[in-house]
């Protein structure tokens, strides 16, 4: 199917008002693009393993507004300037406030996005998504190939980062892990590359299970190594059974603080006494109430680590 897109080149700070006064005409469904960068909630809120990379902001904003009627372009066109003009008249400053129009088709909104998310590197591992190439002098790196599809680790790539680098301290050949919160697989395929015997994942998102299967297959992990479930484990008593008790020797949870505290005492019913906790996806000062919640439910904190506005708290089930 093929679509109209009437993109305006505006203003970061019209951004609302533009929007506003273009839903008045039947415009809804902005697709917003800006460099403003995001805030610390923002961060936490965003449920991906591998962060957009954008530019430096210079206030310069575009709306993209996506019609169907291929027949009512010079109408639309018309409607769209008419408005802009009109707020121009009222001394809003919508900067440029030019419109360019253009046909796309269903497959660019699938791809496009794309763009925005690069590789990374976790000392000597090399995470990097499914459309992008090796370079010459990554090859002798420990490299993951991923493709987030629909289905999304929890937090920035900080927070993926940390988590790594805790993993590759206490895996072992003998390793059963669980991932709470899986998305895309990352840590629990890792793992199993670094040498864990076998991983287990949750998530809420039955998205989630096309993407690990992908995933898999792309850095080819057996696909008796792990098991994915979909269903919350906090409050879903048939999750917790299928996933066993007391027999997991790492459990990793890349989420949010205000899910971690709650999913502490849960994880204690599921991992092994002297079995491994490692939690991440906590934005700066929250660290506390994730070490709180351990010490209440029966682990003792080794550390809590950093990076950037991140932070990562490892325990240890007594």
């Amino acid at each position: 199917m093929k679509w109209l897109r009437f993109r305006i080149k505006t203003t970061v700070d019209a951004e609302d008002i533009v929007i506003s006064t273009l839903y008045d005409i039947g415009l809804e469904g902005a697709q917003i693009e800006d460099n403003v960068p995001l805030t610390a909630l923002e961060k936490e809120q965003m449920f991906v393993d591998i962060p957009p990379v954008t530019g430096e902001d210079d206030g310069t904003a575009y709306l993209s507004f996506f019609v169907e009627e291929l027949d009512k372009k010079d109408e639309i066109l018309s409607d769209i300037q008419r408005e802009l003009e009109e707020l121009r008249e009222f001394n809003i400053d919508i900067g440029e406030g030019s419109v360019t129009v253009t046909e796309t088709e269903d497959i660019d909104w699938i791809n496009n996005w794309k763009k925005y998310f690069h590789q990374f590197t976790v000392d000597d591992v090399l995470v990097i998504p499914s459309w992008e190439e090796v370079k010459d002098e990554d090859k002798g790196k420990f490299i993951l190939h991923i493709d987030p599809g629909t289905a999304f680790g929890t937090g920035a790539h900080e927070t993926t980062q940390l988590c790594i680098r805790e993993l590759r301290k206490y895996i072992t050949p003998e390793t059963e892990l669980l991932d709470v919160g899986t998305g895309s697989g990352i840590l629990a395929i890792l793992s199993i590359m670094f040498g864990a015997k076998n991983a287990v994942g949750t998530d809420l998102d039955p998205c989630a299970v096309d993407a690990v299967r992908d995933n898999m297959q792309q850095n080819n992990v057996p696909g008796d190594k792990f098991r994915m479930m979909i269903g919350n484990i906090i409050s879903d008593q048939s999750v917790r059974d299928e996933v066993g008790y007391d027999k997991y020797d790492v459990v990793v949870a890349n989420i949010l603080a205000d899910v971690l505290v709650p999913l502490t005492p849960v994880v204690k019913d599921h991992i092994k006494k002297g079995g491994i906790f490692i939690t991440s996806g906590i934005i700066d000062g929250k660290e506390g109430i994730v070490k709180e919640a351990m010490e209440r439910s029966g682990f003792r904190v080794l550390n809590i680590n950093s990076q950037g506005e991140w932070r990562s708290v490892t325990a240890v089930r007594e």
